[in-house]
C-alpha cells in the first residue's frame, strides 16, 4: 500500500494531467469531485490507524481471566465439591452453553430480563443458559428420564450489574447436584442439605447457617395476609430482596410499586421477621391465620418431617426455618434453602459480604413444562456458589500471604556441565514414561545455579543431576531441594527410588 503523501500526489497528478490535455473538458465541478475523492481516500487510510490507537485491551464487563495461581485454588475448590457429589452417588451430565430461547422464557420470573439472547444465526432464536437447572429439566423431558441423581459443573451467564469485589459476575461457574424422581417425602431434600453442610464445612469458610422455607408456606402466608393471587410472584421476588435491603424499603416497594394495601404489607412484615427451628414450625401450626390455609399446612408438615431427618443426619443446629427466605425463581414449588456465612465482627468491619454461598430447593413441575403431555418428574437440588467461595478464599490468601504452586512437577532434570542435552532428554523421557511429572530447562547448556533456583522458585521437591562423573560410574545424583542433601543412586534404580520418595511425602 503506497504512503499517504504519495497516494495524494498521484490523485492530483491525474487531475492536472486532464486539465493540461483538455482545459475546456474539465469543469470546476470535476475539480471539486477529485478533491473530495482524494480526501475520502486519505480518511479511509487514516481511520483504521485512529481506531487502533483508541483500542483498549480488556475483558468484557462482568468477566475476568484467571491466572495460573487462581486456577490452582479454583481446582481445589471444585475437586472438593465434585468429590462430595460423587460420594453421594451422582453421575456427571453436561448440556449446551446455549438453549433455544423458548426453553428459557417464563422460567425465571422477573429475572428473565437478565437472560443473554444471541443474534439469529440461521433460523433458531437462542439464549445463553441462565442456570443449570432448566437445561437439566429439558434433558429429563427430552430423554424421558424418570429417575436420576446428577451433578453438573459449567458456566452460566446473567446480564446483571456485576459486583466483582463480592464475587458477582456476568459469566460464572455453577456446581449443581440434583435428585430427580418420585420418592418418599423429604428424604432427598434432607440429603441435599447434608451435602451443603459437608461442602461448606470441608472448605473451612467459617461458621454458616442454612435458611429453609417452603414456597407453599409463603403462598399460604400471602393468601392469609390478603395478597391477590396474581401478585404472589411479584411479592415473592420483593421478599427475596430482604438479604440486600431493609424491610422498610421492601414494604415501600410493595405499597408504592406493587399496589398492596399498607395493612397487607404490615401483616406480611409480622411473618417475615420470624426465624427459628422446630419450635417455630409448631408455632406456625397454631397460628390463627396460617392454620386455616391447607397449602401452608402441607408445607409446614413437610418442614417438620425434614427437621426430623436433619436431626438424624446431625446437622439440625446448622438449619434455620426462616419465613423471610423466598428464592425468587418461579420454578420452585416446595422446600427452598440458602446458605449464608456468619460474619465475625472483624469481617463485618471490612464490609466483605458475599451473600449466599449455596442455595436450592424443590421444583416438581419444571420437567412437566417441557413434556408434550405434561408428565411431571419431581426434582430437588442445590447449587454451590463457586465464584463467591473463590472470592472468600482468594481474599484470605492475600491477607495471610500464602504462596501457591502453579505446577505439579515432582522432579527436575539438571546437569552441571555443557553438552549434556542428549543425556537429559533420554533421562526425562524415562521419567515421563514411568508416569513421573518432570521438567527441564529448554537450553543446551544451562548453568546449574539457574536450574536449582528454578526448582526453589517453582517448589519442585526433587532434582536429578547427571554429569560426566555420574555417567562413568553409572549413577545419578538425587537431590532434595528443601534439605539440599544429595545421594547417589544407581541409574537402573532411579525410577523406583523417586517413586518411593514421592509416595512417602
Amino acid at each position: 500500500m503506497p504512503p499517504f503523501g504519495f497516494l495524494h500526489m498521484r490523485v492530483w497528478a491525474s487531475l492536472f494531467g486532464q486539465l493540461l490535455r483538455s482545459p475546456r473538458a474539465v469543469c470546476i465541478r470535476e475539480v471539486h469531485f477529485h478533491s473530495q475523492f482524494a480526501e475520502a481516500v486519505l480518511t479511509s487510510q487514516l481511520k483504521p490507524q485512529q481506531e487502533k490507537s483508541n483500542f483498549i485491551i480488556k475483558t468484557p464487563k462482568g468477566t475476568r481471566d484467571l491466572s495460573p495461581q487462581q486456577m490452582v485454588v479454583r481446582e481445589k475448590i471444585l475437586d472438593m465439591v465434585v468429590g462430595c457429589f460423587k460420594r453421594h452417588g451422582a453421575k456427571r451430565l453436561d448440556t449446551p452453553a446455549f438453549e433455544l430461547k423458548e426453553m428459557l422464557t417464563e422460567k425465571y420470573g422477573e429475572d428473565s430480563g437478565l437472560i443473554y439472547d444471541l443474534k439469529d444465526q440461521g433460523g433458531e432464536l437462542l439464549s445463553l443458559r441462565y442456570d443449570l437447572t432448566v437445561p437439566f429439566a429439558r434433558y429429563l423431558a427430552m430423554n424421558k428420564v424418570k429417575k436420576m441423581k446428577r451433578y453438573h459443573v459449567g458456566k452460566v451467564w446473567r446480564r446483571e450489574s456485576p459486583t466483582i469485589v463480592q464475587g458477582r459476575y456476568r459469566e460464572f461457574c455453577q456446581c449443581d447436584f440434583d435428585i430427580a424422581g418420585q420418592f418418599d417425602p423429604m428424604i432427598p431434600d434432607a440429603e441435599c442439605l447434608k451435602i451443603m453442610c459437608e461442602i461448606l464445612s470441608g472448605l473451612q469458610l467459617g461458621d454458616f447457617i442454612i435458611k429453609v422455607n417452603d414456597r407453599r408456606v409463603l403462598d399460604g402466608m400471602f393468601a392469609v395476609c390478603g395478597v391477590p393471587e396474581s401478585k404472589f410472584h411479584a411479592i415473592c421476588s420483593l421478599i427475596d430482596k430482604l438479604d440486600k435491603i431493609s424491610w422498610k424499603d421492601v414494604r415501600h416497594e410493595m405499597v408504592a410499586k406493587k399496589g398492596l394495601a399498607p395493612e397487607v404489607a404490615d401483616r406480611i412484615g409480622d411473618y417475615v421477621q420470624c426465624h427459628g427451628g422446630v419450635s417455630l414450625i409448631e408455632q406456625m401450626f397454631q397460628d390463627p391465620r396460617l392454620s386455616q390455609n391447607k397449602q401452608a399446612l402441607d408445607g409446614l408438615g413437610d418442614l417438620k418431617l425434614l427437621f426430623e431427618y436433619l436431626t438424624l443426619f446431625g446437622i439440625a443446629e446448622k438449619i434455620s426455618f426462616d419465613l423471610s427466605l423466598a428464592r425468587g425463581l418461579d420454578y420452585y414449588t416446595g422446600v427452598i434453602y440458602e446458605a449464608v456465612l456468619l460474619q465475625t465482627p472483624a469481617q463485618a468491619q471490612e464490609s466483605f459480604n458475599v451473600g449466599s454461598v449455596a442455595a436450592g430447593g424443590r421444583y416438581d413441575k419444571l420437567v412437566g413444562m417441557f413434556d408434550p403431555k405434561g408428565h411431571k418428574v419431581p426434582c430437588v437440588g442445590l447449587s454451590i456458589g463457586v465464584e463467591r467461595i473463590f472470592s472468600i478464599v482468594e481474599q484470605r490468601m492475600k491477607t495471610f500471604g500464602q504462596k501457591i504452586r502453579t505446577t505439579e512437577t515432582q522432579v527436575f532434570v539438571a546437569t552441571p556441565q555443557k553438552n549434556f542435552l542428549h543425556e537429559r532428554l533420554k533421562l526425562i523421557a524415562e521419567l515421563w514414561d514411568a508416569g513421573i511429572k518432570a521438567e527441564l530447562l529448554y537450553k543446551n547448556n544451562p548453568k546449574l545455579l539457574t536450574q536449582l533456583h528454578y526448582c526453589e522458585d517453582m517448589g519442585i521437591p526433587l532434582v536429578v543431576i547427571i554429569g560426566e562423573q555420574e555417567m562413568k560410574e553409572g549413577i545419578i545424583k538425587l537431590r532434595s531441594v528443601a534439605s539440599r542433601e544429595e545421594v547417589a543412586i544407581k541409574r537402573e534404580n532411579l525410577v523406583a527410588e523417586i517413586q518411593k520418595r514421592l509416595s512417602e511425602s
